[in-house]
């Protein structure tokens, strides 16, 4: 008795082969697509970024504020208003020299 061997039919070979086509698709989609890993890992880099840029941006709003106080009506820093007038208007005392 010899055994008959039946080759697989075209059907079974297109539904395999489409569905190794479609386990890769989707492989790769999950991987790189719009909602994959490498895009989360991306999107995680620019999280911490624009955290680091909001906490610098605070402490910057925080020193402008007290400069901003210490100009005002209510509380007026001579020191500070001494050096502005310098940095600002170039201002200079009679009894100063300025050396360039």
């Amino acid at each position: 008795m010899s055994a008959i061997r039946k080759s697989p039919t075209i059907g079974a070979v297109l539904i395999y082969g489409l569905a190794l086509a479609m386990s890769f698709y989707f492989t790769f989609a999950a991987v790189q697509g719009d909602y994959g890993v490498f895009r989360r890992v991306q999107i995680g880099a620019e999280k911490e970024a624009l955290i680091e840029e909001r906490d610098r941006l605070k402490a910057e709003v925080g020193r402008m504020a007290n400069l901003t106080r210490r100009l005002s009506d209510g509380y007026l820093d001579l020191d500070l208003l001494d050096q502005q007038a310098r940095d600002v208007l170039g201002l200079i005392r009679a009894d100063e020299l300025v050396i360039r």
